[in-house]
């Protein structure tokens, strides 16, 4: 599913310069750090670096605040997760399908990724009704990040809101 198209803004060359920046991203990490069965705390320290492609990502309001409208390069995602289309309604910054039913690990890995990245958890919320937990991290000044953990079909996902006043690049 697509975004609905939300306003004048170009959707077509956002797409294509957030293509350009996962596929960046995707040929300069070393896969080595990653391994198909993943542990209790991340591999490597993910860090939030600064882009070329991090100057044309714009911004959307939201029911839950101001979100960017991408992910930084170097945000922490689960190892065995993929990009996914959009499963919410609402504007989201990023969303990652991962095969696995096991909710609890993705949201406990996610939790610590976040923290590794500077990121304090606020808030863990779950096991929800539906299986799924929602975590509330904070970064330096007004940075605020949502990251929604749901079981789905046989698959988890991650959808994250990203808040406007946390850094991109």
């Amino acid at each position: 599913m697509q975004k609905p198209n939300r306003g004048s803004r170009p959707t077509v060359p956002l797409v294509a310069i957030i293509v350009a920046a996962l596929t960046f991203a995707a040929c300069g990490r070393d896969d080595s750090t990653t391994s198909a069965a993943p542990t209790d705390s991340p591999s490597a320290t993910p860090s939030i670096e600064p882009t070329a492609a991090a100057a044309a990502v714009t911004q959307t309001e939201t029911g839950w605040g101001r979100i960017w409208d991408d992910v930084p390069a170097g945000f922490p995602r689960f190892p065995t997760s993929a990009v996914a289309d959009d499963i919410s309604p609402d504007p989201v910054s990023g969303t990652y399908a991962v095969d696995s039913d096991d909710t609890a690990q993705i949201a406990a890995w996610m939790q610590n990724a976040l923290e590794t990245a500077s990121f304090r958890t606020d808030s863990l919320s779950g096991p929800l009704e539906d299986g799924g937990f929602v975590i509330e991290s904070v970064g330096q000044g007004d940075c605020r990040i949502q990251t929604s953990v749901r079981p789905m079909g046989g698959l988890t996902f991650v959808v994250v809101r990203y808040g406007a006043a946390c850094p991109m690049g």
